[in-house]
């Protein structure tokens, strides 16, 4: 399989990251574990599509057509679509309806589809016309800025907003820093710890089930 991926940062605060890839041969690929949840463009054939995407708890393997075209947008973490809660996005995704080549149907309202270069506009959009929404306690909470809520307060919180637990975005993120120093030649015995894993074993079970490697073949490739 052959593709070519690019991402940028973005001027919005609601979002993470825009990226867009294209696949010029079929093929399979790898897709993470991720803790947040995306808006996602699909271009094949002449057809647009757009999906709300949830955040997605293990690695999964997902074909790629060739000549097909992705465009997504990450959102922040404590962001969420008032329409969509986040329990029902997780490990799935819901397609949004076409309304015509150029748009798609949105609480009851035609948006014409999002491009990587007006990614920010359209957020903004979302925001005004009141879809889009930011729980601060969950990124205070994520920067060690709140103290006085309660272990449980914090936890439902993060599991109406994200979908998931405070537990399991730490063990994602964790895992993601360390496939990370991996890539970057640090060795697996110093990614254990300066990713603070209990020991190799540990580390090597949680690879395999969020980034769908093992460490030894992220050092290797």
């Amino acid at each position: 399989m052959s593709i070519l991926s690019e991402e940028r940062l973005s001027d919005s605060p609601y979002v993470e990251k825009v990226w867009r890839t294209v696949s010029y041969q079929p093929g399979n690929f790898t897709s993470i574990a991720v803790s947040h949840w995306e808006m996602v463009v699909t271009k094949y054939r002449g057809r647009i599509d757009i999906m709300v995407r949830g955040p997605e708890t293990r690695a999964t393997i997902a074909p790629a057509p060739p000549d097909a075209e992705f465009f997504g947008i990450q959102f922040k973490m404590g962001t969420f679509l008032s329409k969509f809660p986040a329990t029902g996005l997780v490990d799935s995704g819901i397609l949004l309806p076409e309304a015509c080549s150029k748009t798609f149907w949105l609480d009851g309202a035609a948006w014409q589809f999002p491009t990587f270069e007006n990614a920010d506009t359209f957020v903004t959009r979302l925001n005004r016309g009141g879809l889009l929404h930011q729980d601060n306690v969950v990124a205070d909470t994520l920067a060690g800025q709140v103290k006085d809520l309660s272990l449980r307060s914090v936890q439902r919180r993060f599991l109406r907003v994200t979908g998931l637990t405070h537990t399991v975005i730490e063990q994602i993120n964790r895992a993601r820093q360390a496939q990370a120093l991996l890539e970057q030649g640090v060795s697996i015995l110093d990614t254990v710890d300066r990713a603070g894993y209990a020991d190799q074993p540990h580390l090597t079970r949680s690879l395999k089930r969020l980034i769908g490697q093992t460490p030894a073949q992220i050092l290797k490739k």
